[in-house]
């Protein structure tokens, strides 16, 4: 149990700090790798911290047990603001895509909209005897060819909506549960909650499982050096 523990609260430092080191240097990408560095030290330096403070609570002077206990506090708030910068820029990224085929899409509805309503036009001239003209006809039959290719380029755009709309239906559907849908900030307000709900349960829960490690460590050692009485 206390191996199964302390992989658990490894892998899941291991996890939130290299979520939370790439957050931060996404936060600074001015400095990628010496953010790296400084986010990696700092993560070590706080499992060994929790780990050294809790076995030597009673032996530690006050100052030291506060200072370290506040650094504590301060690291893990440092790796929730990693790890929300890291999910924050996931889902901003696929934002853009989708923002990105949206306005393609539109961009060509509105030239299919324009060429529909100058082949309205064309076929009214056309079917008057006193404009009709083979001019008129070949303007029709170019009108009609680009609304064919503006056809042909939403095509494969529509089906990347489809997909991508796909991809977002889970958050789709939490959103609708907590907010109004009308709302159209309704998936990006999701998406905060499940992050904060992440960062609340993620390195602390790995913090608590190293004490706890160490705890179920500590009472097995008191086990085995309590003296075992004769017969």
């Amino acid at each position: 149990m206390i191996f199964l523990t302390l992989l658990t609260a490894l892998s899941l430092s291991g996890v939130a700090a290299y979520y939370s080191v790439i957050g931060l240097a996404q936060i600074f990408p001015g400095s990628f790798w010496p953010v790296v560095l400084m986010g990696g030290v700092l993560e070590a330096s706080k499992l060994v911290t929790v780990s050294w403070l809790y076995n030597n609570w009673n032996d530690t002077v006050r100052a030291m047990r506060y200072y370290f206990s506040i650094a504590v506090l301060l690291l893990m708030a440092i790796t929730s603001m990693g790890i929300f910068g890291y999910l924050s820029k996931a889902h901003l990224d696929s934002n853009v895509t989708i923002n990105a085929n949206t306005v393609q899409i539109k961009t060509l509805e509105t030239q299919e909209k324009i060429a529909k309503e100058r082949l309205t036009y064309l076929l009214q001239r056309a079917g008057d005897p006193a404009t009709a003209s083979r001019k008129i006809d070949q303007q029709i039959q170019e009108t009609q060819a680009e609304l064919t290719r503006l056809s042909k380029e939403k095509l494969p755009l529509m089906a990347e909506e489809n997909k991508l709309t796909a991809e977002i239906g889970p958050i789709k559907y939490i959103a609708e549960i907590f907010y109004d849908k009308n709302d159209a900030s309704f998936i990006d307000k999701a998406v905060r909650l499940v992050i904060f709900t992440i960062i609340i349960v993620f390195d602390p829960l790995a913090v608590l499982l190293l004490i706890a490690a160490n705890q179920t460590y500590r009472k097995l050692k008191a086990q085995e050096l309590e003296p075992i009485e004769p017969f």
